[in-house]
């Protein structure tokens, strides 16, 4: 897929976003805690031809990492609004990875114009689980102090199968560039941070898709802190994989984007 590179200007300078196709709606994607806009690699080579895409590293992350703070979810919402503003010309589905999924139910529940549809990836859930304590929030945000650290984040948290080379090495050199404040606002504050008032204004098909072995957002804490607060929500579960979906089952997420944009098309067609 033929990409270009553009620069949008948010609060403190610029972030570089990559847009390609033509063909719509067009996809949003935000990233995880520790990802980029690379995270995605896999699904974009799942997608049909001329697909319309949009990607970039957050604030604070990769090519972001000098955009100052706070890195606080508001902030990352509002970032999301002004790529969408002057990258977007039409009708959009966010699709949204773990912090990322949290970023993206914050950005829809303000109903932004042109929003047609939700992909939740292992999202974090809008009412953190009770599993989400004080203890777990400060081991958490050492995850990613080193290589070693993240070399065993990814095998013993956030996967469940073998990653490429290729794709772990990118996993490994994505988790390590962030500096401090950045890296340590989502464990330490975001994940735990209660957006159930704001979710339930979310207007737009849903669909959530969970990773069998994950152990980060297994899908009894999705059925259980999500599903309530966005009812309208559909719940698909991937066999075997872990909590970095895009990076384990790319094709899984790939399909379930394509069977949501059908559903969208479709709907459209029948409201002419």
């Amino acid at each position: 897929m033929t990409e270009t590179t553009t620069t949008v200007p948010v609060a403190g300078g610029a972030l570089d976003v990559r847009v390609g196709g033509r063909t719509g709606p067009a996809l949003v994607f935000v990233h995880y805690w520790g990802g980029s806009a690379d995270t995605w690699n896999g699904v974009l080579g799942h997608l049909p031809p001329g697909q319309a895409t949009v990607r970039f590293d957050q604030r604070g992350w990769g090519t972001s990492r000098a955009l100052p703070g706070p890195y606080h979810l508001g902030r990352l919402a509002d970032d999301l609004a002004r790529v969408v503003e002057t990258r977007v010309p039409g009708p959009f589905v966010l699709v949204g990875h773990s912090m990322g999924g949290k970023v993206s139910q914050l950005f829809a529940a303000r109903r932004p114009a042109g929003l047609v549809g939700l992909v939740l990836v292992a999202p974090a859930p809008p009412r953190p689980p009770a599993t989400v304590t004080e203890e777990y929030r400060q081991g958490l945000s050492h995850a990613y102090d080193s290589p070693e650290t993240v070399q065993h984040a990814l095998d013993h948290v956030l996967t469940a199968t073998p990653l490429p080379g290729t794709v772990r090495a990118t996993a490994v050199r994505d988790s390590l560039a962030a500096g401090a404040e950045a890296r340590h606002e989502w464990p330490l504050r975001g994940i735990a941070q209660d957006i159930t008032d704001a979710v339930r204004d979310i207007d737009v098909p849903v669909t959530v898709l969970a990773a069998e072995n994950d152990v980060v957002e297994p899908p009894r804490v999705l059925r259980d802190h999500l599903l309530p607060h966005i009812p309208h929500a559909t719940l698909t579960t991937v066999p075997d994989a872990g909590h970095l979906l895009p990076a384990e089952a790319p094709g899984a997420v790939a399909t379930a984007i394509g069977d949501l944009l059908t559903a969208v098309r479709s709907s459209a067609t029948e409201g002419l």
